[in-house]
């Protein structure tokens, strides 16, 4: 059964606000991206849009999850789960404005006191179990040997994809994709050596 009425309406009008949201953010950046931009081009006031969202934050938070939603679904069936990974930091040379979102908004939330501090440790920890599930892959597959530490390796891939993205925020040359895969290679090699 549909659902209808006002609540239907707001939900979809939500999303509408959402999608408008991430087109305008991945074309030009939060700091070239207004609230009172985005409400325009869904037809409504800024506080029509503030309506459906409490905070800038929220908005924001809102925009980080559709963005890895999307991510998720299209690449989920990459040949190995560590492909999927690197497509989506691939894929982010392609929207510069997302990842200076997430870059600026991460760092933001860093303050406990910050309205999407608990999104962004949640995102954390997902994103850490995720790959946690590629360095499994990656041993039973014998891409990685038995000695390493998975969520070693997805903190260190997670930290390296981060401070990759603000580098390339700075300088566009660098090739963030190319530099994780260098980094993936290099855990794999050490992953077989004997520490006795």
């Amino acid at each position: 059964m549909a659902t209808r009425g006002p609540y239907a309406k707001g939900t979809a009008k939500r999303a509408e606000i959402l999608e408008a949201a991430l087109e305008a953010v991945a074309q030009h950046g939060t700091r070239r991206t207004y609230v009172s931009e985005i409400a325009e081009r869904v037809g409504l006031t800024q506080t029509g849009l503030m309506h459906h969202f409490r905070s800038r934050e929220e908005l924001y938070e809102e925009v980080i999850r559709a963005r890895d939603e999307h991510d998720r679904a299209t690449y989920a069936d990459a040949p190995t789960g560590i492909e999927g990974f690197f497509a989506v930091i691939e894929h982010n040379q392609e929207v510069p404005g997302l990842v200076q979102l997430y870059v600026e908004f991460s760092a933001e939330a860093t303050h406990s006191e910050h309205p999407s501090h608990h999104f962004f440790l949640e995102r954390y920890a997902s994103l850490r179990t995720a790959l946690e599930r590629d360095v499994a892959l990656a041993r039973e597959s014998g891409d990685m040997g038995g000695n390493v530490d998975p969520t070693a390796v997805a903190d260190l891939l997670i930290a390296a994809a981060d401070g990759l993205q603000v580098q390339w925020l700075l300088d566009r040359s660098v090739d963030m994709g190319g530099r994780l895969r260098a980094l993936w290679s290099s855990l794999c090699l050490a992953s077989w050596a004997d520490h006795a």
